[in-house]
């Protein structure tokens, strides 16, 4: 079974007691097919020593490319002076389309990795509960891919070993693409592929590597689809046998992290006058523990409407399933819901009763969750409200974007590739060898850089340079989005959210690689002209 628009850092994969885990990067990193990285690409500002001289015919050329080379990095040098990193605030909140704090009225939450933000020490914990399950009681490929639905080559893992690209491309006919019928569907599920969309997912991903490797290395055969199923399973009775409830509420401390932040902001937005309600899975137990550790015993009176148990994403699209309300001890009452009263807990309903009872609808309405799918889809495309997604990955992504290394590494690339574009009219053999060894450096480069945010699968946002099919669906699926809750904190309740406009590519009238080359995205009519 595949996974498709990787979103988990494989960097954080957990180790598989007996069979080791993913290959840490190593401080050469390189890409299949890019061998080891050369010289220049360590430091994008250091100039590249150009070849022994070519012979006489195309040496005049061959130098004029160089020169070229040699001026770009100079420039590219200078146009990135220290001060230009660090401008990316971990903490801000990120806008994909244009919302007003004043205008809403209403927020609601999901809970687990939205109030309540988990410690990476959980993973370890479902991972090796998940591993007994499946003891007591398979094309199968790990990969990362685009929004265009092709794998980017490097990223494909069986097991916990890689798959040469040549492989990949052979097992879809002889291309990267995935066909849409072989896609995931509506809630991130195809016939042949799933995708992984939030931080639930790691020990899943680790789970299904580790056994894939362990049948493989042992000469196992299996067929995949049961192997998925099994480890689905498995995964699944951690949260219906209530294992991680309990490894949570016995040391709250351990495992919740910023609780001091979600108090502040629920806090502040009542002290507005906004009306707040909670939408989540989990059990009422598990989140009256969470809640009464982070915001005290009262929580209940931060919230209009607390519904528990909801069966999300069904809860979105199911008419039938009426509410019901629970006592203090968890026992279900047999009233029929009339109305949805302040302080009470209700468990399952569906979000129509919800609608007509509370009156809660449209753009008034700012709903934030950690899956895209099961908390956010439904609600902006069939319902109008506004989405918010919490992202924790995003903190670090930033803090790696914002070093020196990285600045310098992207925009040599840039730089690169405007070259290679314009310089390709220059069709002789000698400048051909030239082009080759810029192609080699771009490739290097795209592959350290992908490195600095995980050895194996890179960003969780770009392929080398295409957003990913996780990237491209948070863009569709939420207005903002934000590594926690408590980046609400940095803004006023009446602040406006602007995107910035991103400009299509006849759109840019200068992009980095066009300032840097000193030419325009088409090349200069002189060059084109032998081409005519």
């Amino acid at each position: 079974m595949a996974g498709a628009g990787l979103r988990a850092a494989a960097r954080r994969w957990l180790p598989c007691r007996g069979h080791g885990g993913p290959r840490a990067a190593s401080s050469s990193p390189s890409c299949p097919g890019c061998g080891p990285p050369g010289p220049g690409a360590h430091c994008p500002g250091a100039p590249r020593p150009a070849p022994a001289p070519a012979p006489a015919g195309g040496a005049e050329f061959s130098a004029h490319l160089w020169a070229r080379y040699q001026d770009m990095r100079r420039l590219v040098h200078d146009l990135l002076p220290p001060e230009v990193c660090s401008l990316l605030n971990p903490a801000a909140i990120y806008a994909n389309n244009e919302i007003s704090l004043r205008d809403v009225e209403v927020y609601g939450f999901d809970y687990d990795y939205t109030l309540a933000q988990y410690a990476d020490a959980l993973h370890p914990e479902i991972f090796s509960a998940a591993r007994d399950i499946l003891i007591e009681h398979y094309k199968s490929l790990l990969m990362k891919i685009d929004a265009f639905h092709y794998v980017q080559l490097g990223t494909a893992y069986r097991g916990l070993q890689p798959v040469p690209d040549e492989e990949v491309i052979d097992l879809y006919g002889g291309t990267q693409h995935i066909p849409l019928y072989q896609m995931s569907g509506f809630y991130g599920k195809g016939p042949s592929i799933k995708q992984f969309m939030d931080i639930f997912s790691l020990p899943e991903m680790a789970l299904l590597s580790c056994v894939v490797d362990h049948f493989l290395s042992h000469g196992l055969e299996f067929d995949q689809a049961h192997l998925y199923k099994d480890v689905t399973d498995a995964i699944r009775d951690v949260h219906v046998k209530g294992l991680m409830y309990q490894w949570i509420e016995q040391d709250m401390e351990k495992y919740i992290l910023r609780g001091d932040e979600t108090f502040a902001v629920l806090s502040r937005l009542v002290a507005h006058g906004k009306q707040l309600f909670l939408i989540t899975n989990s059990p009422f137990s598990f989140v009256d523990k969470g809640m009464r550790h982070m915001v005290g015993p009262d929580w209940r009176q931060l919230f209009d409407v607390v519904i528990v148990q909801a069966d999300k994403p069904s809860f979105f699209t199911d008419r039938r399933k009426p509410f019901r309300k629970l006592d203090e001890k968890g026992s279900l009452h047999w009233d029929r819901i009339t109305r949805l009263e302040k302080g009470k807990i209700y468990r399952q309903g569906n979000l129509y009763d919800f609608l007509r009872l509370t009156e809660w609808r449209g753009p008034r309405v700012l709903y934030f969750g950690d899956h895209l799918y099961s908390d956010l889809a439904d609600l902006m495309l069939r319902h109008g409200w506004r989405t918010g997604a919490i992202i924790p990955e995003l903190e670090r992504e930033i803090r790696i974007i914002n070093t020196e290394q990285y600045m310098h590494s992207l925009t040599w690339q840039q730089a690169l590739t405007g070259l290679l574009e314009r310089m390709q009219t220059y069709q002789d053999a000698e400048s051909q060898q030239v082009l080759a060894a810029w192609m080699k450096e771009r490739q290097e480069l795209r592959c350290i850089t992908k490195a600095l945010f995980n050895a194996q699968f890179g960003s969780i946002f770009r392929t080398f340079h295409n957003p990913t099919y996780f990237s491209r669906r948070l863009v569709r699926f939420s207005d903002l989005y934000m590594a926690s809750l408590s980046c609400l904190l940095n803004y006023r309740v009446d602040f406006t959210f602007y995107p910035r406009r991103t400009p299509l590519q006849h759109e840019a009238p200068l992009w980095m690689d066009q300032l840097c080359t000193g030419c325009m995205k088409t090349p200069f009519l002189g060059d084109m002209a032998h081409i005519r």
